[in-house]
């Protein structure tokens, strides 16, 4: 039995299009109507690894690293290694000339295993750990962001050479999930936190560093973080007598996770940035400094697609829903496509949900689906390849593998998650 069987009453509606907002550039279908990626469909993908499986298009990630090359040649870009931290992404972005942020001794270990040069690495956490500032300095990372008082007493115990370091500052600029870390600009605890640091003679302060928030798509915000900063890093000059050469304005770039949601444009930021070096530098006549920034979902998000087999589809109290193998990680923000056929007939609305899902979460919210959508098919949710771990344990369901695919060909980056992987954390009989 089919929907149409179930709701005689559906009308025709328009067939979906794959959004080049959500979807990754290399996205269509092909000649059986079936979505691909990379020069494979994503129902072989499903068929071969099993589902849920999440997909991540090399040639994605590659070209969102070149398009911030190409629009700030003379910033620093450094990945944001929490988005999506897997060694063969980490090479990826490194062999396209980024560097790296991690933000644990997990991250910086695959960061290493990746083979990236630890002089490209900078760790960044909030209020990060003894053992953790041991493995970073071991490392012999670049650059080390330090956000509270006992950071910088735990790294001056344990650096034998000149390490670099940005401080972390707020420069108090309200944005919806802005972050809560840092020392707020101008206060005691900042000028404090500065003279600490200067007093130690193998900590060198090289400038400051910021995160704005998640998802901003209002360029001039960091126009203005810019101006605030280098008021900031003027100041620490004329009180200390240190020059501050790197400004490092975090992330936070926001990306469409359904059509028409805003996005950041580079072009736009570029030219805003420029010019708030340029007003900021001249009004407190400060040397122009490095800029760094750290996009991290910026890269890797519209390069993932998550697979799920559709399990049952069935009338709910505010509609109908569509049951599948997934995971309670989703957002319901998110849009879906079945991948195995180009529907060309009645469409109806839905909510994807997991068959793990706890009351009140959906893996997407009032999506399109064929009427006739039957339990076997393989839907697919775009735009999950930052900040999407999948399952992660939940009602002791292993994580789904990672399958990156390129030129026609695929490659497994991270396997399934098995029963057994998760008993043998068990010690007690």
């Amino acid at each position: 039995m089919t929907l149409l069987d179930i709701f005689p009453s559906l009308r025709a509606s328009a067939v979906p299009r794959l959004d080049p907002a959500v979807w990754p550039a290399d996205t269509h279908y092909d000649g059986d109507g079936r979505i691909t990626l990379g020069g494979v469909a994503l129902h072989d993908v499903a068929d071969q690894y099993g589902t849920p499986v999440r997909v991540i298009d090399e040639t994605e990630v590659r070209e969102r690293c070149r398009a911030y090359r190409k629009h700030f040649p003379d910033t620093e870009i450094v990945y944001a290694g929490t988005a999506l931290m897997l060694r063969t992404v980490a090479r990826w972005v490194a062999e396209e000339g980024l560097a790296v942020q991690v933000g644990s001794t997990g991250e910086l270990e695959v960061a290493l295993a990746a083979g990236i040069d630890p002089r490209r690495i900078v760790l960044q956490g909030n209020g990060a750990p003894f053992d953790e500032l041991r493995a970073a300095v071991g490392a012999g990372v670049g650059r080390i962001v330090v956000s509270t008082l006992t950071e910088i007493t735990l790294l001056a115990s344990l650096v034998t050479r000149p390490q670099q370091v940005l401080l972390r500052v707020a420069p108090g600029i309200e944005v919806p999930g802005s972050s809560r870390f840092g020392f707020p600009l101008g206060s005691d605890s900042c000028a404090a936190a500065v003279a600490r640091i200067i007093a130690q003679p193998k900590l060198i302060l090289t400038g400051l560093h910021c995160h704005l928030g998640a998802q901003i798509h209002d360029p001039d915000l960091y126009g203005e973080a810019i101006r605030r900063m280098i008021a900031e890093m003027a100041w620490i000059q004329a009180e200390h007598g240190a020059l501050l050469t790197h400004l490092d304005i975090g992330g936070g770039h926001a990306v469409a996770l359904r059509g028409g949601d805003a996005e950041l444009n580079l072009r736009e930021l570029a030219d805003i940035l420029d010019d708030a070096l340029d007003a900021g530098c001249a009004r407190h006549h400060f040397p122009r400094p490095v800029l760094a920034m750290e996009p991290g979902r910026a890269i890797v998000a519209r390069a993932g697609v998550t697979l799920y087999r559709v399990l049952a589809v069935t009338e709910v109290a505010d509609g109908r829903c569509v049951i599948v193998d997934g995971d309670t990680a989703g957002r319901d923000d998110v849009s879906a496509l079945v991948v195995n056929r180009h529907p060309a007939g009645p469409q109806l609305a839905a909510s994807v949900a997991s068959r793990h899902g706890a009351a009140g979460r959906l893996i997407a919210a009032e999506v399109r689906i064929p009427a006739d959508l039957r339990a076997g098919e393989v839907l697919a949710v775009p735009c999950t390849g930052a900040y999407h771990p999948c399952a992660a344990g939940y009602r002791t369901a292993g994580r789904p593998p990672v399958v990156a695919v390129a030129h026609g060909r695929t490659e497994q980056l991270l396997r399934r998650e098995t029963t057994a992987d998760l008993l043998m954390r068990e010690l007690a009989r």
